[in-house]
Formats: C-alpha cells, structure tokens, sequence
C-alpha cells in the first residue's frame, strides 16, 4: 500500500499512544507527557516523530535518557542504544508550550483556540500541533488520553469517557479508544458545554443557547445511525459524540467516533443536515477504514458524499438518482484535469474529488444493480474493519462481487480525467 504524497517516518510502527495534558484555557497553556509504545521494523539508532512549535524539556527511550534534536516539525531522538530489529520499545517526550495550528497549504491545521475554549482540526497533518506522533494514516494506533483543565469547561476527547475525577479547581478527563485510529482522527474539544441525548450511545455536546436548535438540527441522528448501518454494516465504535462549538467554523471536523461543527452549522431548520450525514459516514469510510496514503482520499470523501444522497432519498428528499444528475452536469462544466485516483496533493480537498467520487459509486450501483452493490459495500466495511484500503483493493472486490468486467468503467472514472456518462 502506498504511502504516498506526504512522508512518513519509516523503521517503526507504533500501537498506542499515552496522552497526558495540563491545560489552561485562558492563557492556552499546555504542559504534556506523551509516552508511545512502538515496535521496530528495522534496526533503529534514531527516532524520528512529528512535533510543531512546542519546547521539548525531556525524552527518554525504554526509560533511559536519549539524546534530542527539534527543528523544523521534527523531533530527532538517538536512544543511549539502539533498538534492535523486530523489537518492542517506548517513547516517553515531556513537553510544554502555547499549541497553536500549524499553517501551510490548507491554512490553520490543527490545535487551536476558541473564545472561549479549544478544539483539534488535524486534517491531514495537524496532529504534530499538539503531540508528538508519526503524522501518517499508514499508521494507526491505540489511544488514551487524559486531559486536567479548568472546573467550568467539559472536556470531549477521542474514545470512550472512563473516569473523571475533580480537585481544587479542575477536573480530569480520561477518555481510551482501543481501535486503531489515524493520528488526524484524534481530537480534543473544550468549551462550555451541555448534554443532549441523541439515541443509543448517541450523545451531542453543545453550548446552553444553541441546546433548543441542536436538539432539532441533530434529532433524526439516530435515524441517521441506523440507516447507515443497513447500507454499510454495523457502526464501528463503541458510541459517538457530536460536538458544537461556540465559535463559527468554516468546515465540519471528523473525528473518531466524533463530530465537530461550528455555531454557524446549526439553525434549527436542519439546513446543514447533509452536513451531519457527511461525518457520520465518515465513521465507516476514513475512520474505520483508513486510507492507506493520502492519493485514495476519493475513498473517504466519495463515500460520505454517496451517504447523503443516499440518506436525501431515504428521509423523504430528492432521490440519488437526481443529486447524481445534478453533480454530473455540474461537473462537466468544470476542466477535465483531475484524476480521481491520484489527483495530487495540491487537490485533496477538490470538490471534484468529493462529487465525482460520489458519481463513480453511483454509475457502479447502475451498473452492478442494488443487491450486489450493497452487499459490495458491507463486504468492504467487514473485511477492512479497523484497518488500511486503497483505490487497487476496493476495484479488486467490486469486481468478485459484480459477476462481470469493471476494468472499462473503473478505467474511464478513476484514472482518465475526462467525466464518462452515466451507464443508463
């Protein structure tokens, strides 16, 4: 599988991940620990991880003192020994600092401040903003984390919540996620916020004056939920938390087994309820299954895109068929320039990327009839649960389970930049 576009640190992989935060809201003040456990591919003498603008006091390798260099994003340990090949070994990185996103080509990235509290955007390579990691969605890995912050703010992190005690003036929050989980995917989210129930295990955090229009904008969630399970198998964590921050956003945040949305994206008219849709499916398609490299990002945001037709049809909306014909015409007007299977790293987040991945899923359930094209799609959440897929692995079972030859259409809609017509 490629690890393609954005660099990866090679020689290690590692399977958890030990987070231990002290924050201060008002004076965005973070002290830290992280202690990662890791296996070694090869013979490793140097440790490379991801680490934005933070200040380093202390790295220890297996509990040793290891000698460090931090420059440019990069934090570089050399253990006092070197870990042998096919070998397990921790990483423990004391840290402090004011967080902020890291910036580059798709803006602010990453840990940032609100009005009144913080919240973690990483998609794709804000993660190093606030943590120490290897900052690739090759390499997914174990989760707890544990967050001391002031008494009046609720602290929502990846995972599930499993103890939260107070002292004078605080609280702590530890929340664990066991399933493999991509460093962009774990977020933390702090505000003033309160409870309101969404369905089984289903729960929103949202500010006290948007409570009456969330509880609206989010009150078919578990509709949502159980329509995505009948279409692409069992939902893949254990609960799942929306979160509405008190501050405008300019997109919806993804995370694992979490929502995140701005003020803005609630109105009580369910005007941004394809919005909803678009990260829980997500929830399948980018979380539990993970891309393998940045290039198959059609994937995650193909599929979520096909949700929401599919969830616009089965809510009493427009039907599929009519959002496709829409999004067809409307992108045959655009350049024929992108190739939806590798459209570069400049186009990630291209809206041809998230429409015409969309198109090419539709033009396949045309072409393969509803029985197998479903059957295809919880075929494919079952047998990459938790893990990594690419484009070749997705067009390999959709061709066991057609019961004929793809290779034109997959051809024509992933790796030729001109838009095919529909199969009618």
């Amino acid at each position: 599988m490629s690890s393609d576009y954005l660099p990866r640190h090679e020689g290690y992989r590692v399977s958890h991940y030990d987070l231990e935060l002290d924050y201060r809201v008002r004076a965005n003040r973070l002290s830290a620990r992280a202690t990662l456990t890791a296996a070694a591919v090869t013979e490793l003498r140097r440790v490379d991880l991801d680490l934005a603008a933070l200040t380093v006091a202390k790295v220890q390798v297996d509990g040793r003192p290891a000698r460090f260099t931090h420059r440019g994003g990069v934090l570089r340990i050399t253990p006092a020994r070197a870990v042998a090949a096919d070998t397990p070994f921790t990483v423990e990185v004391r840290y402090s600092g004011n967080p902020r996103p890291v910036t580059g080509r798709w803006g602010d990235i990453g840990w940032d401040e609100l009005t009144d509290g913080a919240l973690v955007a990483s998609q794709p390579v804000g993660a190093p903003s606030w943590f120490p990691c290897n900052d690739h969605p090759s390499d997914k890995a174990a989760y707890r984390i544990t967050v001391t912050a002031e008494a009046p703010y609720t602290v929502l992190a990846t995972g599930v919540l499993v103890t939260q005690r107070r002292s004078a003036g605080t609280r702590t929050w530890v929340y664990e996620r066991p399933e493999p989980t991509a460093t962009y995917l774990v977020g933390v989210q702090i505000g003033r916020y309160r409870e309101l129930a969404l369905g089984p295990r289903q729960v929103a955090f949202v500010p006290p004056r948007l409570r009456r229009d969330a509880a609206l904008d989010l009150g078919r969630h578990a509709a949502m939920v159980e329509a995505l399970t009948g279409w692409f198998g069992p939902y893949p964590f254990a609960d799942h938390q929306v979160v509405v921050a008190d501050d405008d956003l300019d997109v919806p945040i993804e995370a694992q087994g979490m929502s995140v949305f701005g003020a803005n994206h609630v109105d009580g008219r369910r005007t941004h309820e394809r919005l909803v849709l678009h990260e829980l499916a997500h929830q399948w398609f980018g979380n539990s299954l993970t891309i393998a490299g940045w290039r198959h990002i059609w994937l995650n945001e193909g599929f979520a895109t096909y949700a929401e037709w599919l969830w616009s049809e089965a809510s009493g909306g427009r039907p599929a068929a009519a959002h496709a014909r829409e999004w067809h015409a409307a992108t045959a007007a655009l350049p024929a320039d992108l190739v939806l299977a590798d459209p570069g790293l400049a186009r990630l987040f291209d809206p041809r990327v998230y429409k015409r991945g969309a198109l090419t899923l539709h033009a396949l359930r045309l072409r393969i009839g509803d029985e197998r094209f479903f059957g295809l799609l919880r075929a494919w959440t079952a047998a990459h649960r938790h893990g990594h897929v690419d484009t070749a692995a997705f067009v390999a079972l959709a061709g066991e389970h057609a019961g004929t030859d793809l290779s034109a259409l997959f051809e024509a809609w992933l790796y030729r930049p001109a838009l095919p017509p529909l199969p009618r």
